[in-house]
């Protein structure tokens, strides 16, 4: 096993714990990206959503490794969409609760793709599609919810975190659980295992 430190080119904390905790040796450098052009470009051309989110992870992934020599580079994006319409992470907590009110009785997807590049070059990628039904929410239930977890709500595309207070917005989760957190992990880490960055 080599003492490689995977560098991850994104600047989401939760995606930062969820490899900590699995026991990798991570440096956080997120990667200079303008995200928004890219969606709106590739939404204009008829783009799936699974390949636009796919088209983010490589590019993150590839851009940050041509400054890591030979270091495994992990780049990641998630989009949410439901019933065509996509959601990006809400800039303020207005937005937060129009956008949980949007996806109130109805299911959702998050396309969660994940990249990893060397030197310049994409090497795995992978996509998982979680569909998410939520409850239909009351009014006192959103505005308490958007209260008690406050900015917290602002880094994730869906303005919940399911592994807390989230979980009481939903009926049905399909799909993995990881993913939904931002990163397939389990898929992730045997790739890692498989080039000797993780113990087999």
């Amino acid at each position: 096993m080599t003492e490689a430190i995977v560098i991850l080119a994104s600047g989401s904390t939760a995606r930062a714990r969820l490899l900590r905790a699995a026991g990798l040796l991570i440096e956080v450098d997120p990667a200079g990206v303008d995200e928004d052009e890219i969606k709106a470009s590739m939404k204009a051309e008829g783009a799936p959503v699974s390949d636009v989110a796919q088209a983010l992870a490589d590019l993150k992934a590839s851009r940050k490794s041509v400054g890591y020599p030979g270091h495994f580079v992990i780049g990641a994006d998630q989009m949410l969409d439901c019933d065509g319409a996509w959601f990006d992470k809400p800039p303020t907590l207005e937005k937060a609760r129009a956008q949980l009110a949007a996806l109130s009785g109805r299911t959702h997807h998050l396309h969660t793709a994940a990249s990893i590049a060397r030197d310049g070059s994409v090497i795995w990628r992978h996509m998982t599609r979680p569909a998410l039904t939520m409850r239909k929410l009351s009014n006192e239930f959103l505005d308490a919810y958007v209260h008690s977890e406050g900015d917290d709500l602002l880094g994730s595309v869906g303005a919940y975190r399911l592994e807390g207070r989230g979980a009481q917005l939903f009926l049905d989760i399909r799909g993995d659980y990881f993913s939904i957190l931002g990163l397939p992990l389990l898929p992730l880490l045997d790739f890692l295992r498989t080039h000797d960055v993780l113990p087999t």
